[in-house]
């Protein structure tokens, strides 16, 4: 487990951070109309969020050249 956190420690941080952001836009900001298909409902935007995070933040990761 330890192994699996510290090869993707960037990808795990920018889940739990887009989800937080995302959450936090719905919270404040969201759709005043219920229309929006990602900001009408708060588990909406916040699995959208976290599944971006987690992309962004693990283009970043290091590749490890296995031999």
């Amino acid at each position: 487990m330890k192994k699996f956190v510290n090869r993707n420690f960037l990808t795990i941080i920018g889940v739990f951070a887009g989800a937080l952001a995302s959450y936090l836009y719905w919270h404040f900001i969201g759709c005043n109309t219920g229309t929006c298909a990602i900001t009408s409902k708060p588990i909406n935007s916040t699995v959208y969020g976290a599944m971006m995070g987690g992309l962004l933040l693990s283009t970043f990761k290091k590749q490890v050249k296995e031999v």
